[in-house]
């Protein structure tokens, strides 16, 4: 059973494994190489997350009426579109509007590639293996993800240093290259039959489940987008490790406690994971030193890590099983819905205040979310009117 989910989210690890390319030397290449200042840097990765915000219902909409398969195929190609126009973007350096357009060009291919393929491989998993193993899928697609992101960050600072910024967009659109024929190989899943339910339906009833997922994801979205300027605004080294030690966090909870959901239920296993969320990110809000703001992002990482699927197989539980590829989507727009604001909102709290008050805030965020799936807690156990 292992070996069909592994099959399917390796896609999941070479599309995000670009975008972990790109976190912790985007922002430096807009600010420092082009000359803008910490709002258009912040943009330029949240770009990303509002083309995955805009085409995310459209993405599991396609898996559920085309399969997931042909929607995996789209994203990788928008994946490698996003590379070349990085590649021609850093070649266009010594004009930086029109390096900064291009780049974020680039970003919004990549939003869309990540909203196919994120969406597409957990639909894949799941027509594979059953929807009962809901939960796996999601928990081995998040081992993905942000496995390719703990080690795309310091792969991406050391591609570089020694090749320059256009070695991203050249990886990328290689790895694209290799992917596209896997995909074509794999084999397809059926299309479930039946009638889907009205869209607005599916809507609905997972949408409070993604406003608890966004409050929870916006301390990722201030992690990723700003620890690298958070970093160089108190003069430390080691944003890169940061990362990756998030990234290694989330993996380890992935493989040791992916299981707990099941055991307890998905309410209790997120409750408790924002609690350990939002504890990292007081902890990152507070640091004093390099040390201290390394141990945030480890405990952030730990806490995040189960919060999606805890609260996915919770919402995907409110659909007929064939219109879960839409209610996947749905609920996955929230999550790009606080990486898409993390960059702006984030961007005005350090210019008002400071880059470690950014964690304060999300701290916050994610204890209104403990707060919010107590209610559907009690909603769905009847003890709520």
């Amino acid at each position: 059973m292992l070996l069909p989910i592994l099959g399917t989210v390796a896609f999941t690890f070479a599309t995000y494994l670009t975008i972990g390319l790109s976190l912790s030397v985007l922002p430096g290449f807009v600010h420092d190489k082009l000359g803008f200042g910490a709002m258009l840097a912040g943009l330029a990765i949240s770009m990303q997350y509002v083309a995955t915000l805009i085409s995310r219902p459209h993405a599991g909409r396609m898996a559920d009426a085309r399969g997931p398969k042909r929607t995996v195929q789209t994203g990788l190609t928008m994946c490698a579109v996003s590379g070349a126009l990085l590649l021609i973007g850093a070649l266009a350096a010594g004009r930086p509007a029109l390096s900064l357009g291009l780049v974020l060009l680039a970003r919004l291919a990549l939003g869309c590639a990540e909203s196919c393929v994120g969406t597409g491989s957990i639909a894949w998993g799941m027509g594979q293996v059953g929807h009962e193993h809901t939960a796996r899928v999601i928990s081995w697609n998040g081992v993905a993800t942000y496995g390719a992101l703990a080690a795309g960050a310091p792969l991406g600072v050391l591609l570089q240093r020694q090749f320059g910024f256009a070695a991203i967009g050249i990886l990328t659109l290689l790895l694209m290259l290799a992917a596209l024929p896997l995909a074509r190989l794999k084999r397809a899943t059926p299309v479930s039959a039946g009638e889907r339910s009205p869209f607005r339906t599916v809507a609905a009833r997972v949408m409070p489940y993604g406003v608890g997922l966004a409050l929870g994801s916006i301390g990722f979205g201030c992690i990723a987008t700003f620890i690298t300027l958070f970093y160089a605004a108190r003069g430390w080294n080691g944003a890169a490790l940061a990362l990756s030690v998030f990234g290694m966090m989330f993996v380890g909870v992935r493989f040791v406690f992916g299981r707990t959901i099941n055991w307890l239920g998905g309410y209790r296993v997120a409750m408790a994971s924002l609690a350990i969320e939002a504890t990292g990110l007081l902890t990152l809000w507070l640091a004093s030193d390099v040390r201290m703001a390394g141990a945030g992002a480890a405990v952030a990482g730990l806490g995040f890590s189960l919060v999606f699927p805890a609260l996915g197989v919770e919402a995907v539980q409110r659909v007929p099983a064939h219109s879960r590829g839409s209610a996947l989507g749905v609920f996955s727009v929230f999550l790009d819905v606080a990486m898409a604001i993390a960059g702006p909102i984030g961007g005005w709290i350090a210019a008002g205040m400071s880059y470690g008050a950014i964690y304060g805030f999300a701290a916050v965020a994610a204890m209104l979310a403990i707060g919010l799936t107590l209610t559907l807690q009690a909603r769905a156990t009847g003890s709520l009117a």
